[in-house]
């Protein structure tokens, strides 16, 4: 549907008015909520997610990207409880305890809802307890760790050995990202999954939702 593609095209070049207006008029045309959020919130923010992996746009583009989109979505959402529409999974995420960095962080909760997931932000500073508090709590297939210092990497081993604790190891992925991490670290505290980009983390976590 032509408008649709229109609303992807204004996502991808991040004009967040134009998509508003777009997103009312289809609406208005009656289009389903759930056909707006998919074929056009959604694709267009995919094929941003698709050309930042490849180094084709960066961190203010996917920004401006997200901005539009959350536009959008904002006139969806109601719609969307109406007719029942479900998020496809649900992740929490946060910084690390004792590291306040969150541009990392904030771009990959865009890149989670850009996958249509129920992303829980707990902000910078985080204590292992409480992620996985409230992974237990909200029930979350997830839980996204951020850390941009060395210094506070090793709060990502304590994550997994406070899920383990609490017995809700086997049923939540634990996700690690951040300029410091890597994949043998990852490996090192027994982790799910290391990602080096937010699309790549979106696309995991969409594929352990999607399981």
């Amino acid at each position: 549907m032509e408008l649709l593609e229109q609303i992807s095209q204004r996502l991808q070049a991040g004009k967040a008015k134009e998509v508003k207006s777009l997103v009312q008029q289809a609406i208005d045309a009656g289009v389903p909520a759930q056909d707006i959020l998919e074929q056009g919130l959604l694709s267009g923010m995919s094929v941003i997610g698709e050309k930042f992996k490849r180094n084709e746009v960066f961190v203010p583009e996917v920004l401006v990207a997200a901005r539009a989109m959350n536009r959008g979505a904002e006139l969806l959402k109601p719609l969307l409880m109406q007719e029942g529409v479900k998020a496809t999974g649900r992740a929490c995420i946060g910084t690390v305890q004792g590291d306040l960095h969150d541009i990392g962080k904030n771009l990959v909760k865009m890149m989670l809802e850009a996958k249509g997931l129920e992303v829980i932000d707990l902000g910078t500073d985080v204590s292992a307890e409480t992620f996985v508090k409230t992974a237990a709590e909200q029930n979350c297939q997830i839980i996204c760790c951020s850390a941009l210092l060395t210094t506070t990497m090793s709060v990502m081993g304590d994550v997994v050995r406070a899920a383990e604790a609490a017995g809700i190891r086997n049923q939540v992925k634990i996700m690690v990202g951040g300029a410091p991490v890597s994949q043998a670290f990852c490996d090192e505290i027994g982790a799910d999954a290391y990602t080096p980009d937010a699309a790549s983390a979106a696309d995991f976590a969409a594929s352990v939702c999607g399981a």
